[in-house]
């Protein structure tokens, strides 16, 4: 495959830095591949920052960015991570793909409703759903469906491991 204007790729380099614009132009100008250029359309964003936070990244990603740099990358991973940007796919700094997988991994805080406590709390006590119904002057099947909501959220599937869960996660005060 030749090499010609049109095979490149198009980049535009912005930062709110007129140092930082010069030094990545001044790295990318030597490869063949890319062509630095005002703002085309169709444009695919790269994002190369110092910033590494949760915050950041999300917005940069539903700003609909395709990839997020951080500025220690090297000449050879920017040149690489745009021409996959260029392709369409997703680039990710380690440290920000790292950052993404923690926090999908981290359970998200999990909020019962007034309603849900008080039928996880009678869980606790130890009564059937017909007890809870009467208790909580409640039908038995809006018992078992506020249960099922309840396993839901807690991702669990029988009544003793949510009470525990729910000890645990502080959502259900121990008596």
């Amino acid at each position: 495959m030749t090499d010609t204007a049109y095979d490149r790729i198009r980049v535009v380099v912005v930062d709110d830095h007129a140092v930082m614009r010069a030094g990545v132009i001044a790295l990318l100008t030597g490869e063949s591949t890319i062509e630095i250029v005002a703002l085309p359309v169709a444009t695919r964003v790269l994002i190369l920052t110092t910033y590494d936070t949760d915050v950041e990244i999300e917005r940069a990603v539903e700003a609909g960015a395709v990839g997020y740099l951080l500025k220690d990358t090297t000449r050879e991973q920017l040149a690489d991570a745009i021409r996959a940007a260029a392709r369409g796919e997703t680039v990710l700094a380690p440290k920000v793909a790292e950052r993404l997988v923690a926090r999908m991994r981290r359970p998200g805080p999990v909020a019962l409703t007034a309603r849900e406590r008080d039928v996880l709390r009678a869980v606790a006590d130890g009564l059937s759903n017909a007890e809870i119904g009467r208790r909580l002057v409640i039908g038995e099947a809006t018992v078992k469906t506020h249960l099922l909501r309840i396993f839901a959220k807690l991702d669990v599937s029988d009544r003793t491991r949510a009470v525990v869960i729910a000890l645990e996660r502080g959502l259900l005060a121990r008596t």
